[in-house]
């Protein structure tokens, strides 16, 4: 039977957290659980856009406990102060949040390339600093959302995308190709520890969403702004069905997973196992890539409560 958003179940007294919920994949990540009893919490760079896109959820569900909290995954300062905040367990983390693209290399505000620093870096510190709160939960689940683009990263993304160089493309392909591989490292330390956290990792596809419109990204290029905005909702899934990968991921999926859809090239259609490059497979790369993880965000995950 083809998984739907009717199969989560009830998450009544579970907590989970998405990154990057103001809209599209995240969106509705958000709103399925708060539609199934979790006490969701969006967490987002910009609090007038999370405002808003908590009242549609409302709107939508209502009674839902659906909070919003300010996170920049650009700026390891806003991480710790978003994870000091947090309080009780977490059942659930959708580490959703990512920047595509961007035409000219662009740092954060520790100096790493955005698109580094943001989808990988900024996850791996959320993740760590947040692992008390999940080991907690037992069991409770990471889900790391990559990309199709996966496949173009390889192993010079334990470079970090240098400004000499820089290529848009290539560095977002190594941005997520970091998602995949801290996602089935993170599973397998997980495992070896022993804790009862699972790790698992998803694709959407390819959606029409913010992504190609965000002139922080891909979107920075009018030409192919007005394609995604025009043309992308006709030819690509809708977020809707993108986040299904997602919630099979954070629900039924099996440990150190990787999900996504199903039609030839993986572009859409019904969810079960994606493929995995060889470099996404490479776990001597992915060990090395936890470690400079460490090293650069100065997090270590300790699995010993």
């Amino acid at each position: 039977m083809a998984f739907r958003p009717e199969s989560l179940g009830s998450f009544a007294g579970k907590s989970v957290l998405v990154t990057g919920a103001n809209a599209g994949i995240g969106w509705q990540t958000a709103a399925e659980f708060a539609r199934h009893g979790a006490a969701v919490t969006l967490a987002c760079r910009n609090l007038e856009r999370a405002d808003r896109a908590a009242d549609r959820i409302r709107a939508l569900v209502p009674g839902s406990d659906v909070r919003v909290s300010e996170l920049n995954l650009a700026a390891l300062s806003s991480v710790r102060k978003f994870a000091d905040g947090w309080t009780g367990s977490l059942h659930v983390l959708i580490n959703n949040a990512g920047v595509m693209a961007p035409p000219s290399w662009r740092a954060t505000e520790d100096d790493f390339e955005l698109q580094f620093g943001t989808n990988h870096l900024g996850h791996y510190a959320l993740t760590g600093l947040l692992l008390p709160h999940l080991l907690t939960a037992a069991p409770a689940r990471v889900v790391t959302v990559s990309s199709l683009a996966h496949g173009g990263g390889d192993a010079s993304v334990l470079l970090g995308n240098p400004a000499e160089g820089y290529r848009p493309r290539k560095a977002y392909s190594n941005s997520k190709l970091a998602n995949l591989l801290f996602g089935l490292e993170l599973q397998r330390r997980a495992e070896a520890a022993p804790s009862a956290l699972t790790s698992t990792v998803a694709h959407p596809g390819i959606a029409a969403t913010n992504l190609f419109r965000s002139k922080d990204g891909l979107g920075a290029n009018p030409v192919i702004r007005g394609f995604g905005t025009v043309f992308g909702r006709v030819i690509f899934q809708s977020a809707r069905a993108g986040a299904l990968p997602t919630l099979y991921a954070a629900t039924e999926a099996a440990p150190g997973s990787y999900s996504g859809p199903q039609w030839p090239g993986e572009i859409r259609g019904s969810v079960g196992p994606a493929a995995i490059s060889p470099t996404g497979l490479d776990t001597g790369l992915a060990a090395q890539l936890w470690d400079l993880s460490a090293e650069l965000t100065g997090v270590e995950y300790e699995f010993g409560l």
